[in-house]
């Protein structure tokens, strides 16, 4: 089991998944070292799992192919299933087509 940890009271040496990418690195396949439970009311905590930083391994870098499949699922994302418009904008998912489309009888 891994150590629990309170909201801002974890040793140095250990940072998140969001933590370790403000660096540069990811966590490189090590295991999960500690939790941190932010605590809520009436709520369950928030967990963030924590990883070491010196066993981090730095990102790997974008490929020409790994871009150009960012960019179809980003286009694919904005496209309009029933107008198949370029929306510019993200499609929401809770209305499944753009808003032009949806507001339109």
């Amino acid at each position: 089991m891994a150590d629990v940890y309170r909201w801002r009271l974890a040793p140095d040496g250990l940072a998140t998944r969001r933590q370790l990418r403000a660096m540069g690195l990811r966590p490189g396949g090590q295991d999960v070292v500690a939790e941190v439970h932010r605590p809520r009311r009436r709520k369950a905590p928030l967990v963030a799992y924590l990883y070491r930083i010196k066993h981090a391994k730095p990102v790997r870098p974008m490929t020409p192919a790994r871009a150009a499949a960012l960019d179809a699922a980003m286009r694919a994302r904005r496209t309009c299933p029933n107008c198949l418009v370029d929306a510019g904008y993200c499609i929401p998912r809770s209305l499944g087509m753009c808003v032009p489309c949806h507001d339109s009888p």
